[in-house]
C-alpha cells in the first residue's frame, strides 16, 4: 500500500468507529437520559410519535413529568417498548407538600404506583411562593421533604429536589434557601441538580457538585445561551435556553464531575426551543462528539 494511501485510510478510520468508541472520555453516553419536559408540546400533540422519535436519535433512558398523571404512565409504558429506560419521574409534589389540596393523591399511593411502575427516583420539581418566602420557609418544606424521603425510602425510592435559581437568592444575612436545604435535608433527602439553573444563581456548577459530593442523584444537563448575566434571579427569556455546545457552559468537565462523585444519570433537558427535537439532537450529538 503506498504511504499516502495508508494515511488517508488511516484518517478517515475513526469516522467509521461507532459513537462510544469516538466519545470514551464523556461519561454517562451509554445510559444518556432525556427529561420530557423538553417536548411537552410534541407530547401532547402525539406521544407514540414523539418517544419513537427520541428513541432513533440514540437517547438510553428518558425522565417523565407529571407523575402518575395518566399521560406519565403512558410516556414510561411507550418508552419501554421502545427500548429506552425509566429510572425517574418528576411528580405532583403537593402530594407530599399540600396534600389538603383537592383532588390530591396521597404520597403514599404516589409511592405505590412508582413501585408498580418500577421507579428508582421521584424528583420534586418545583416549589410554590409560599414554600420558599424565606429561609424558616425553606426549613419547614425542608422538614416535610425529609419525611417524605423516608416514606420512600422504605418504599425502596430516593426522593430529591430539582433547583430552579431562585434558591441560591441571598435573603437573611446573604443565606440562601439552598443553603438551609444543604443543611437540613436528611441522608435520605438528595439532590437532583439542574446545571443551567445552577449557574444562572451565580454558582459554579462543577463546585456545586464538590460541595454536595454523594448527595446527588441525577444531574440536567441544560446550557445557558453566551453573555447572560450571572446571577439572574428574574424572568429568564426563552432564547437563553441553549443547546449544549452552543452556550456558556463547559458540560463534559461537568459530568466528570458527576461521575466523580457517584451521580446515577444525566438528563439532556431544554425547557425553551422553536424546535425541541432539533435541539435535543444537536445536544447529543455534541455530546458524542467529546
Amino acid at each position: 500500500m503506498k504511504r499516502r494511501s495508508f494515511i488517508q485510510q488511516a484518517c478517515g478510520l475513526s469516522l467509521c468507529l461507532p459513537a462510544f468508541a469516538r466519545s470514551a472520555g464523556t461519561p454517562y453516553l451509554g445510559q444518556i437520559g432525556l427529561q420530557l419536559y423538553t417536548l411537552r408540546k410534541a407530547i401532547a400533540e402525539d406521544l407514540k410519535k414523539t418517544l419513537g422519535e427520541v428513541a432513533k436519535i440514540g437517547y438510553r433512558q428518558v425522565e417523565p413529568y407529571g407523575f402518575p398523571s395518566p399521560q406519565s404512565i403512558d410516556m414510561i409504558k411507550r418508552a419501554k417498548d421502545l427500548g429506552m429506560r425509566v429510572h425517574s419521574s418528576h411528580f405532583t409534589w403537593d402530594s407530599l407538600l399540600h396534600p389538603e389540596k383537592k383532588g390530591m393523591r396521597p404520597f403514599a399511593e404516589v409511592l405505590e404506583t412508582a413501585r408498580e411502575h418500577d421507579l428508582t427516583d421521584l424528583v420534586v420539581p418545583y416549589l410554590h411562593n409560599e414554600d420558599r418566602k424565606d429561609l424558616e420557609a425553606y426549613k419547614k418544606t425542608a422538614e416535610t421533604l425529609n419525611r417524605g424521603a423516608e416514606l420512600s425510602a422504605e418504599a425502596g425510592i430516593r426522593l430529591a429536589y430539582h433547583n430552579h435559581a431562585f434558591e441560591f437568592k441571598p435573603m437573611t444575612q446573604g443565606k440562601t434557601g439552598y443553603d438551609v436545604f444543604v443543611e437540613s435535608f436528611s441522608p435520605r433527602m438528595f439532590f437532583e441538580v439542574d446545571v443551567f439553573w445552577v449557574k444562572l444563581g451565580g454558582v459554579d456548577p462543577v463546585a456545586q457538585l464538590a460541595k454536595l459530593e454523594n448527595r446527588v442523584s441525577q444531574l440536567h444537563l441544560k446550557d445557558l445561551q453566551k453573555g447572560s448575566t450571572c446571577p439572574n434571579f428574574d424572568k429568564v427569556q426563552p432564547e437563553a435556553f441553549d443547546e449544549i455546545g452552543d452556550g456558556m457552559i463547559p458540560m463534559i468537565p461537568i459530568m466528570q464531575a458527576a461521575q466523580k462523585f457517584g451521580v446515577k444519570h444525566c438528563h439532556v433537558e431544554q425547557d425553551h426551543s422553536p424546535d425541541p427535537l432539533a435541539s435535543v439532537r444537536k445536544s447529543l450529538d455534541f455530546l458524542r462528539s467529546q
